[in-house]
């Protein structure tokens, strides 16, 4: 059964900024850890491989309060080198999705609703805003002394095309970027490769070229701390092999899926975001698990074969206790949830103890 959502739909970017999170997550109530944790994330012990990726944890408050309810791994919101703002309201809207979402049903229409239901898939379209550095580093450095015994903060980052700028200044702008995140003391960085408008290609994760040299130069920025790489879905089998053969020695993680972008419609056949550029957008939640646990497979395979050692984030539909072990046994070192987290404070608690039964 749905809960009321740690991040409101019905209110804008900045009010839930201000005034959230909501729901139990607004409460002080602290899920009770025993023992020592013992699995082991990137140099890191936590209690359980599980958490919330980069997107609704919006602040300190809000990763403060995923901390309490049991999410260990928690990404703060990605940032970047200066203010950028928020699309307009509104941000979240239900989607109706007859089962999977392929690559080909989303290249159809998908009517948006203001009501929720289960299976759960929503649409986000928030153009990744960003407070200024001033703001997010302070409040980053909090949100990293939040954590608990076997808990661990992530800042997620990404660089930002400027007018007239050229792809080296692209690259330089997420070396800055991940210079001034791991000031903040976080023990793990993520570089968002999954978000439109910054790469050369429809999606920056896609240009492998381009990749490897933000890779490359962020390592040489942060030397040890372990990277992560946030990506999409991979359509082609040897677009992902050649990937891998180029990025994977790189980097300590790779995160996959984001979302899979459809046109969202209203009623009426409008388009359902207000603005330029947001037709389609990203659908998230239940629809999407079928690719989410692609994309692992896939990794898990290829790691495998060219001997790499990265770690895998499963993402992507994970909204009961039952497809974090989905995404356990197809090959993900660890596996976090957004838009199952946000409708269900309690399902860190709930995998913890579907875990416990399973011995």
């Amino acid at each position: 059964m749905l809960q009321i959502p740690f991040y409101d739909p019905k209110k804008t970017y900045q009010e839930n900024f201000e005034q959230g999170p909501f729901g139990d997550f607004a409460n002080s109530q602290k899920l009770a850890r025993i023992g020592e944790p013992k699995f082991n994330f990137l140099g890191q012990k936590v209690y359980l491989p599980f958490g919330i990726p980069a997107g609704p944890l919006l602040n300190a408050k809000f990763v403060k309060a995923a901390f309490k309810k049991g999410f260990d791994l928690c990404v703060y919101k990605t940032v970047r080198t200066r203010a950028y703002p928020c699309h307009p309201w509104p941000n979240v809207l239900g989607v109706k999705v007859k089962g999977d979402l392929t690559l080909t049903q989303a290249e159809n229409n998908l009517q948006a609703e203001m009501s929720y239901s289960e299976p759960l898939s929503i649409t986000n379209s928030f153009g990744v805003p960003s407070m200024d550095p001033d703001f997010w580093q302070q409040d980053m450095a909090e949100a990293v002394q939040d954590a608990g015994q076997g808990q661990v903060l992530i800042g997620s980052f990404q660089g930002s095309k400027k007018e007239g700028g050229s792809a080296k200044d692209l690259i330089q702008d997420y070396a800055l970027a991940a210079r001034l995140v791991k000031a903040t003391g976080a023990k793990i960085l993520e570089a968002n490769l999954s978000c439109p408008n910054e790469g050369t290609t429809d999606l920056l994760c896609f240009d492998t070229a381009r990749v490897r040299l933000i890779a490359e130069k962020i390592k040489n920025e942060i030397g040890n701390t372990p990277l992560i790489l946030k990506l999409a879905y991979f359509k082609e089998e040897e677009h992902l092999r050649n990937y891998l053969r180029q990025v994977g020695p790189l980097v300590d993680g790779l995160s996959v899926i984001n979302t899979i972008a459809a046109p969202i419609v209203n009623l009426f056949g409008q388009q359902a975001l207000p603005g330029e550029g947001r037709l389609r957008s990203g659908v998230c939640g239940a629809a999407i698990k079928w690719a989410g646990l692609d994309m692992v497979r896939r990794l898990s395979k290829f790691r495998q074969e060219f001997g790499q050692k990265f770690s895998i984030i499963g993402v992507g539909g994970v909204t009961e206790p039952t497809d974090y072990f989905d995404y356990k046994e197809a090959g993900a070192d660890a596996v976090m949830s957004a838009t199952g987290a946000m409708w269900h404070p309690d399902l860190a608690l709930k995998i913890l103890e579907l875990q416990n039964k399973k011995g």
